[in-house]
Parts: structure tokens; sequence; C-alpha cells
């Protein structure tokens, strides 16, 4: 998933500050490493670790890496192993100069691309997708000074999703979006300069006000000398990936003009709708699951109390790596109310069930805890199949979902509830508001709106890219 940054500071001034405070708005979107890199008006310079942003970054950091043009990234690996060599921004040098790029998605044909560049010579130095995509930048810039016919023919091999900052060694900012607009992307300006974000939270708290706006699919926005210029290259059907809405990004943030808190508190509603339940208090899953458990509450009429704590240091388990992190992230993280729970019908909503790790403990936790009966609600369908976009389910087989066949009293039997709902497809397509043909639904349905990596595993042939 990942979340990028930019800022163009049209009087000077320090963009690594601006970036520092969005990524700290867009933390929730990769927890493995953050950086960044400035231009400081005669070469790219960074820095990047392993860790949170406050992790990373010092003041003394944000004092020394001076520039008034910047781009920042924090990471979750999905292409690529969670090492620092793998954090970015990504930086490469070419015939002319320095680009540094910051990506947030994840390129299907990655790999074919690099076999390509290797034939052409291209050394690489870490095992992501993010410095195929800057290297393919790299040799069009090469052959042209024009940054949109240079992004013209990287789109024409690129398939995938990928939302890029990009900082050039002559101090310009370009920001990208992928033809199909899978993952969210927002540009605002005011008398400061422009700020480039993932999520529309990173421009409220640098105190941008109306003038922004979410980058259209297939557009590439260049910020040079202090003027910006945008034009959409390539457009290919809308597929916005339907997760953003149901968990990754921000309640508070704002994807193809739908507030994320009203899609999810929508699909509460639905929820209580399709699937009631006779009980004596909702309980939501903190914090993803919280507006869906609103919503479900509010529709049925039954009191919603905080019936599990979260332990504000541990981070999001899902997005974990490893794991046996997340297994044992979940025993850390969440600990019962017993005066809530002991003694009533609960019903537990969760945004989502993808591998069943924290749902079996959940309610192992409840059981413990005295609760009578356990009804466990689901503000998305089953997760049938694997992402190819960018978010962290790569195999069918880590699928409770598929791994049952979509047998939901089996998913209930695994998990140990009294009973379990998921929200339907058409239930979660009415409450986020678009059509369903505008969605990415691809780990639902297990149909996707480009070829799968396995499609190309066949392409024997590798001819080079030319430089």
């Amino acid at each position: 998933m990942c979340g990028v940054t930019g800022c163009f500071l049209s009087e000077g001034g320090n963009a690594a500050y601006y970036n520092y405070v969005m990524l700290h708005a867009n933390q929730h979107r990769g927890q493995e490493s953050a950086g960044i890199c400035v231009y400081d008006g005669l070469r790219l310079v960074g820095k990047k670790g392993m860790g949170l942003v406050t992790e990373v970054f010092s003041r003394e950091d944000l004092d020394e890496l001076t520039g008034p043009v910047g781009i920042g990234h924090v990471r979750y690996s999905t292409t690529g192993a969670s090492e620092l060599v793998n954090a970015q921004p990504f930086k490469v040098g070419y015939a002319k100069g320095e680009l540094a790029i910051a990506h947030n998605g994840d390129i299907v044909n990655s790999e074919v691309l690099r076999r390509e560049l290797e034939a052409s010579g291209h050394a690489f130095v870490s095992d992501t997708d993010s410095e195929v995509i800057a290297r393919l930048l790299a040799v069009e810039l090469t052959e042209t000074d024009d940054v949109f016919e240079a992004f013209e023919r990287v789109m024409d091999v690129l398939i995938g999703s990928y939302c890029l900052t990009v900082l050039t060694s002559s101090g310009d900012l370009i920001a990208v979006r992928d033809p199909w607009g899978f993952r969210p992307l927002w540009i605002g300006w005011d008398d400061r300069g422009y700020f480039v974000s993932s999520e529309s939270v990173g421009l409220d708290v640098v105190g941008v006000g109306g003038n922004r706006r979410e980058i259209k699919r297939g557009e590439v926005v260049w910020i040079r000398e202090g003027e910006m210029e945008s034009k959409t290259l390539r457009r290919e059907r809308k597929a916005v990936c339907m997760f953003e809405f149901v968990y990754f990004a921000r309640p508070d943030s704002v994807i193809e003009g739908r507030c994320v808190y009203g899609c999810r508190k929508r699909m509460g509603y639905r929820l209580a709708e399709e699937s009631p339940v006779d009980c004596d208090v909702v309980v939501p899953i903190p914090d993803s699951g919280r507006t869906a458990a609103l919503g479900y509450a509010e529709r049925l009429g039954v009191p919603m109390e905080e019936g599990l704590i979260k332990n504000r240091y541990v981070g999001r388990t899902f997005i974990m790596p490893e794991q046996q992190e997340r297994v044992e992230s979940i025993r850390v993280k969440l600990n019962p109310i017993r005066d809530v729970v002991e003694g009533n019908s609960v019903v537990v909503v969760d945004d989502s069930i993808v591998r069943g790790n924290t749902s079996r403990q959940i309610v192992e936790m409840l059981r413990s805890a005295g609760a009578s009966e356990i009804h466990f609600r689901v503000a998305s369908p089953p997760i049938i199949s694997p992402c190819y976009y960018g978010i962290d389910m790569a195999t069918y087989e880590e699928l409770i979902a598929h791994e049952h066949d979509s047998d939901v009293e089996a998913i209930r039997k695994d998990i140990g509830a009294d009973s379990l709902w998921y929200l339907s497809l058409d239930g979660l397509v009415k409450a986020i508001g678009m059509k369903k043909s505008e969605l990415c639904i691809g780990c639902l349905t297990d149909r996707y709106p480009t070829p799968r990596p396995e499609d190309f595993e066949g392409s024997s042939e590798v001819e080079p890219i030319e430089q």
C-alpha cells in the first residue's frame, strides 16, 4: 500500500518538514520504513530508515534536509523484502542527472520488465518493483527532456497500480496516478506552493484549504519553476480499490469524492439490514471496525460499547510483514472489558476477515471474558483471492475464505463464533456509492482489471530495453 508525499515551495523553505508532517498523516499506510529526499539547489539529498516516521527522523534531520522541493514515503512491503535497501524514496542516476521516486502500488509485470532492463545492462540494487519504474523512467528521460513524453512511454509498458511522486536533480516535482486509478492521490496548492499526498488528510494537516483535487487516473502533474502543468496521458477502465474504503484509508479521508467515514457507516447500516441479530451490545474491532459498528448499532437500536481496548503502541497487525508477527501482536494489541461483555449476547463488527488470526483470537478473548453469545459481523464480502495491486494478500492459501471454499458455516466454526455474516457484494457497492464496474473487487471475485503476474511467466523471449 504505502504512502507517498511531495512538496514544492514557491518561495523557498524547508520541504522536508512538510513532507514529514504529511507522512505522519499517512503513517497508517505503511509502518516498515520511512524516507524523505529533497533538492537542495544543487543535488538530491535524503534520509531513510526502518521504522515509523517519528523513529526515523529527528528535528536535527529535518533541519539538515534543506531545500524547497522534496518527496516522502512510508513503506508497507508487498514486492521486495522489508529491508533498508528497499526503503524509499529510491534514487537512481542516469546520463542527465538523478531522480528519486516514491511509489505506492504493485506492478504486475515487474519481473518481465526487470529482466528486459537487466538484459540491456542495468544492475539492480534492490528487489522492489519501484526500482523498475525508476530505471524505466531514467531510460526515457535520457532520450527526452519532456516529462509527459517520457511518462507516456513508461505508461505504455507498466501494468498494475502506481501512484508516484518523483523528484529530479533539476528541482522538478512530478506526481503520477496509474491509468486504472487503483490508489488515491491528491494535490493541493496555496500561496506557499504545491503539496501532494496519497490521502486528502495529508493536505489537511499542512493547512491546504479549498485549492485541492484528486489527481485523475492516467494523469501526470509536472511542477517546475513554481508552475504546474498536467496532462492525462492514458485511461483504462476505472478500478478503484474497494479495500481503501473498507479498511486501508483513514476514515477522515476522501476518495473519489466520497468521505470514507460515511461509506463505512453505510456498510454498517446495510450489514444490519442484511443480518440483524437479537443482542445486548455491539462491540467494534478497533479501530477499523468502529465506524461500521456504529452504523450497525444505530440501525438496530442497540448500544455500541468499547468492549475491546486497543494498545495504541501496537501497529496495524494486518499490514505487518510476517505471519508470526501478526499472531503475536494480536495478543498484546487488544484486551476485553469484562464489564461490557460478561453475560451478554455480543455482536462483534469488523471491517474484513483476511487470514482469520484476529477473528479467532478475539472470539477466544470474549468467551474468556464471559460473553454468553458471540455473533461476528463483517462489513465486506469474503476475500477469496489474492491482491496483485499492493495489499499483502499474495496467495490463495493464506485466505480463510478460500481455505473453506467460501463456506460461511465452515469459517464460523473455524473462528469459533455462534454466528457469522458477511456484507453482500451488492451491499458493499451501494454503501460506497460507485458503480461496481468502477471498483477493483478482484479479491472478492477472482476477476481482475489487468492480467495477473502468472500471465507473464511464459514470456521467455526477453528483449533489451533501448537506452
